[in-house]
């Protein structure tokens, strides 16, 4: 097959694709994958499409300037254990940071947090392998028994200093200072998931923790 010449149209687009890649490469780097990895929480059980923590963090971070994609890994109904099954899966496509929101099930199911402070070992190890960036995102341990409930709390600031890794100790935080008679609105019928206008008070809560998240990002590289 005989090679044509190049015509001036051509080599003009090829001269713009090739000044483009330059745009493209900032583009990418600017719009950092980071996975979200969790439980119905992050997963947004219960909630239409666009109203879980996921897309409404994304929508907030956009809103502040901060450009990002967030790959929502939540799991419903997933333990600690769970999560250390699985974490290398999820990271499987790829990931400039991970945010890790686990241990409420386990919470519920009964389950002492020195056991779900080893799975979270693990979680961490392999969601930071490399340097990658991570935020731990806490949770109150729900009943009355007090020592247990301290035991949980003080998994999470542990963790993150082991891990050196952002930590918002819980997420649930700004629910609970509500009055109990106002947090219906926020909650679904099972009274622990969120509702869609329960995310929206918890996103501003969970977002400049992901925009430092973000610029770990930048500062790696």
């Amino acid at each position: 097959m005989s090679k044509r010449p190049l015509t001036t149209i051509s080599r003009r687009a090829l001269i713009a694709g090739a000044a483009l890649l330059p745009l493209t490469a900032r583009a990418q780097s600017a719009s950092p994958r980071i996975v979200a990895f969790g439980d119905s929480l992050t997963a947004g059980y219960g909630l239409a499409k666009g109203y879980g923590l996921v897309p409404q963090l994304q929508n907030w971070l956009a809103a502040q300037g901060t450009p990002a994609t967030i790959v929502n890994r939540g799991l419903s109904g997933d333990t600690t254990l769970g999560g250390r099954v699985r974490i290398g899966l999820a990271l499987r496509g790829g990931a400039d940071a991970v945010i890790v929101e686990l241990g409420g099930n386990d919470m519920l199911l009964g389950w002492e947090p020195e056991r779900a402070e080893a799975n979270l070992d693990s979680i961490l190890s392999t969601a930071g392998a490399g340097g990658r960036p991570v935020l731990l995102v806490g949770i109150h341990a729900p009943g009355r028994r007090q020592d247990w409930r301290r035991r949980w709390a003080a998994i999470w600031p542990r963790l993150a200093q082991r891990h050196g890794t952002l930590l918002l100790p819980d997420l649930y935080a700004p629910l609970a200072q509500l009055p109990r008679p106002m947090r219906g609105d926020y909650l679904l019928a099972d009274g622990i998931h969120p509702s869609a206008k329960g995310v929206g008070l918890l996103v501003p809560h969970l977002g400049p923790q992901v925009q430092a998240l973000i610029a770990r990002i930048g500062q790696r590289a």
